[in-house]
Order: structure tokens, then C-alpha cells, then sequence
């Protein structure tokens, strides 16, 4: 009979791996076949399996025969993982580090402005017993429930793992590495604890974890939940790629997803520096291209607080305690409850927002707790084309309205998965002053952003629409096929509040290394300092 599948932590089926089953009727031996699938004659009753693979962290679990539905052993690889728990933090709280690794290694604080700055070494971590820094995976669908490392085996308080959050707020990343000299890194985000500059950023976090397929799923593969078996072959298994429609989101209902888990799309190099090409599919719109946000900031001398979205969706920041506000790269996925907090600010107590991203507050998430958070992708489809023909113009305007009444501007698909520099539109504006660019010029020809590369629009861009302000002005184009450049706008509320957007999951990649980028953005961020 079907006893249940071996998967990965990628929800990858894991052949020959070896099973133990003991129970009071005896031990019983098994092997996982090519889907993953363990079948066995076990007579009814409680058994201790045990699982064995080469490559693989050896488990023990518990298991009652006959199973309701096939049962789901997940195995992880052997490797260098971590993250921080919580994520996010204020200056003078506590995160625990949650590492895997199969040998020694040493943990480091370090801080990721315009250099990376080295904090202070935390030390060598091993443990007397073989593998005992390799962390156990829940079985089942743990990217719901969250994967919960340190939960096993760690029963001494001197076993805890903790790092109390440093003064000063900003992006900080752990670097793990190993004897071997394996190395793994993973952010943390030190909010202050009170507000100490004039201007906040938020990291775009709710966007990395609804993009993290570490545990098998994300908002982009197996997005509605788990199917029965897991996958063999992606490009012939997975939804994603076999609906000949491209309809990615038919469902009413999708699974939840927990911040519990690593993100090995937030990788930074070892030996990567803030001007060098940010390589890798993932990179380019996380917190690596984020990163070349912050440290521009510094390199040109502004002060900023720096915050996870999820706390501004908690409260723990207060926009009125600013008087910029700073989203970038791809802030794709926000609450309503965060969208209508901001908007209020701008356009009834006078905020001033920069908006330097590209295919932002395009869909509501919906929070179940503190660290787990549900897409609300609706049933229409999903891709900008399938909506536009219902008159909608994001995911977000499924239950809301569109994004561009805040924005100016909103996501289409034209232009998707290229770069190009942008044109003046209308160099008279002020925020062209001193940069020596006039109506036709280009700019914005240097870029980072190596998955789509060509310049500072990219990647995905966002067009003015028939919701923006009708005060809303177009500066500037992206050069893009299809005229699917992104669009630089400004518009400005009745209360004083401004809102400066530029349409482009790419622009921030290029702040460190192109002039005109860094000239106007400074103009900007100077009148609303102003």
C-alpha cells in the first residue's frame, strides 16, 4: 500500500531513500521510488520511521498506519542555510540565528551600507555530537506552518542562539561560513527604536517571502497548495508552465505562506561590492538591488530609518513621524490596511513619497498572524492582460482600486523583461535642475541589474493610466519595446503631500553608478526634505 512520498525542500520527489519502519509487529524495511512514493504491507498500529539518504539529513519520525491520506516525509540537503527570528527587529531587541550546516562554521554581524561594514565576529559554532548543527524539517507543508529550526535539541539555555539588534537602524546581514569554506548570508532588518531622521525606508520583505519557494512553494509555484505528490520534472509538472494560458491565479482560495523560512534569494557574495553587477535571476529585485538603495543614501549623506514593511503593517512605524517615505525596487505585495494608512498620509496630512520601484502595491496580502501572510490573488488569471480585459489594472483593483490614484502609475505588460535607459518628456521640471538634461535627452544607461540589463527601466514597468491624479505629469519614458518604457511622474495633493514615481523594478541598480539617476533622485529627495 501507499505509505506516502519523500520530497525535498523544494517539494522535489527524493528517490531511494531508505525507510525503517519498527513498530510492535517488528521492523520493516522499505525504499522511496522514483516519484518519491513508499509503498509497504505494514499491519496497523504506531511505527518510528526512520529515513536514510546520502546528501540528506537523517530523521526519525512517528507515524500511525493506516494514514488518512498519504503522509509527506521532507528531507533537507545537506548544505549552509540561516536566517534571523524575527527577521525584523528594533534597535535593542533580540533575534534568534537559525544556521544548517553539516560542519563547523563561524557567524559574523555585518552591516550593508555604502561599504560593508563589519560589526563584530560572533563566533565558531559545532557541537559535540556528529551533524548536531544540521536543523530537521517538519514533514508535511512546512512553507504554511513554518520550519521552526532550533525547536529540536536545543533544550540548554546555553544552546540559545540570540544577537541583541545593534544602535544604529539599517539592512545587516549574518555571513555564515564553513571550514570548507561554503558561505551563506541572510538579512536582518534593525528598525530604530524611536524615530531618529527625517526620512524612512521600508524594505520590500512582504515581496521576498511572497517570492521565497524555499519549502516547495510561493506565490509562483504551487500557489494554492501543495498537489498530492511531489514534483519529478518542473517544466512538466508544475502548473506554471504546462496551462498553455499562462493563467498562474484560477483559485478563490491560496495556501498561506510563512516569514519562517530561509531566503536564499536575499544572497550577497562574499566578496560583492555595492557597484558591482547584481547577477542571478532573484537578485536583481530583492535585497540585493535594495541594498544599492541604502547605500547610495549614505554615500550622498542622507540619514534614514530604516523599516520592514511588516512593521509598518503592525504599527511599529508612524508615518508622521517622517517627513519622506522611501519604497523601492519591487514592493509588489502589501496589506490594504498598509495602502490606506499611506495614502491618507499624502493626500490628507501633507507625506511626501518616492516611489523607486517598479510593479508596486499590485496585489493585497492579508495577515493571519504576525509572521504568516495570505495572497489574495483572486481567480481571474492573474497576468496583467487577463485583468485588463475585466477594466482592472492590478490585482490590488480586484478588491480595492487601482494603485495609481497613489502611485500615478501602474504595472502592464508591455515592456516586461527588458531594460533601457529613459527620455526627458519634459525637462523644464525642476527636478531636471542642474543635470544638464533637456526634453529628448536620455539618461540612465548604466545599470546593475543583470537580469534584464540595458538600462534603468526595467524589468517591470509601470505606465500612467486612466486612475492616476489628473494632475499627475509625465517627466520621463523608459525606452523600452513595445513603448512598454516605465514612466517617471509627479503629482501633488490638495494637503501639500508629493508623490515622485519612476516606474521601474531596475532604478534602483542603477542610483550607484549613473550620474543623471543619482542627480534627480537627490533633486527629488532635497524638495521633499525641503
Amino acid at each position: 500500500m501507499l505509505i506516502g512520498y519523500v520530497s525535498d525542500e523544494r517539494y522535489v520527489a527524493v528517490p531511494e531513500v531508505l525507510l525503517e519502519f519498527e513498530g510492535e509487529a517488528g521492523s520493516f524495511e522499505a525504499r522511496s521510488r522514483a516519484t518519491g512514493a513508499v509503498y509497504a504491507d505494514l499491519p496497523s498500529g504506531k511505527y518510528r520511521v526512520t529515513l536514510y539518504k546520502p546528501g540528506y539529513g537523517f530523521k526519525t519520525v512517528p507515524l500511525e498506519i493506516p494514514t488518512k491520506a498519504p503522509y509527506q516525509f521532507r528531507l533537507l540537503t545537506d548544505g549552509l542555510l540561516g536566517y534571523m527570528w524575527p527577521k525584523w527587529v528594533q534597535s535593542g531587541q533580540s533575534s534568534e540565528f537559525r544556521v544548517h550546516a553539516v560542519e563547523a562554521y563561524k557567524l559574523s554581524l555585518w552591516r550593508y551600507g555604502w561599504q560593508k561594514e563589519l560589526v563584530r565576529p560572533i563566533g565558531w559554532y559545532d557541537e559535540h555530537g556528529p551533524r548536531a548543527t544540521m536543523q530537521i524539517t517538519p514533514d508535511g507543508d512546512y512553507t504554511q506552518t513554518g520550519i521552526q529550526w532550533n525547536a529540536q535539541g536545543y533544550t540548554s539555555p546555553t544552546h540559545k542562539q540570540y544577537i541583541t539588534a545593534p544602535e544604529r537602524s539599517g539592512l545587516y546581514y549574518l555571513h555564515a561560513k564553513t571550514e570548507s569554506g561554503v558561505f551563506f548570508p541572510f538579512p536582518w532588518i534593525v528598525a530604530p527604536a524611536k524615530p531618529s531622521a527625517d526620512v524612512a525606508v521600508l524594505a520590500s520583505n512582504i515581496n521576498w517571502n511572497a517570492y521565497n519557494n524555499f519549502g516547495g512553494r510561493s506565490n509562483y509555484i504551487l500557489a494554492e497548495k501543495f498537489p498530492p505528490r511531489p514534483t519529478v520534472n518542473a517544466r512538466m509538472d508544475l502548473k506554471r508552465y504546462t496551462d498553455p494560458r499562462h493563467l498562474l491565479f484560477t483559485s478563490k482560495e491560496y495556501a498561506s505562506l510563512s516569514f519562517d523560512r530561509p531566503e536564499p534569494i536575499n544572497f550577497i557574495a562574499e566578496e560583492e561590492q555595492i557597484t558591482d553587477p547584481i547577477e542571478g535571476r532573484s537578485n536583481c529585485h530583492v535585497a540585493p538591488a535594495e541594498w544599492r538603495l541604502l547605500g547610495w543614501l549614505e554615500r550622498e549623506g542622507y540619514g534614514y530609518d530604516f523599516y520592514a514593511e511588516t512593521q509598518f503593517h503592525s504599527g511599529v512605524l508612524n508615518l508622521d513621524d517622517y517627513r519622506v517615505l522611501i519604497i523601492s525596487t519591487h514592493p509588489e505585495y502589501w496589506s490594504a490596511d498598509m495602502y490606506y494608512k499611506l495614502k491618507s498620509w499624502v493626500f490628507e496630512r501633507g507625506g511626501k513619497l518616492m516611489y523607486l520601484g517598479g510593479n508596486g502595491l499590485n496585489c493585497e496580502v492579508v495577515f493571519t498572524d504576525e509572521y504568516t501572510m495570505v495572497v489574495r490573488n483572486g481567480d481571474k488569471g492573474g497576468g496583467f492582460s487577463h485583468l485588463q480585459k475585466l477594466g482592472l489594472e492590478s490585482r490590488f483593483h480586484l478588491f480595492h482600486e487601482s494603485e495609481a490614484k497613489l502611485l500615478g502609475v501602474t504595472c502592464s505588460e508591455t515592456g516586461i523583461m527588458t531594460g533601457a535607459p529613459y527620455r526627458v518628456v519634459d525637462g523644464s521640471h525642476d527636478f531636471f535642475q542642474g543635470t544638464g538634461l533637456k526634453t529628448g535627452d536620455i539618461f540612465g544607461e548604466k545599470c546593475l541589474h543583470m537580469r534584464c540589463p540595458g538600462g534603468a527601466s526595467g524589468h517591470e514597468t509601470d505606465k500612467m493610466t486612466v486612475s492616476s491624479p489628473k494632475n499627475a505629469q509625465l517627466l520621463a519614458k523608459g525606452l523600452n519595446p513595445d513603448e512598454g518604457g516605465a514612466e517617471i511622474v509627479y503629482h501633488r495633493t490638495e494637503s501639500g503631500g508629493e508623490v515622485f514615481s519612476v516606474g521601474s523594478i531596475n532604478y534602483p541598480s542603477s542610483l550607484p553608478v549613473d550620474e543623471s539617476i543619482s542627480a534627480i533622485t537627490k533633486n527629488v529627495l532635497d524638495r521633499f526634505l525641503d
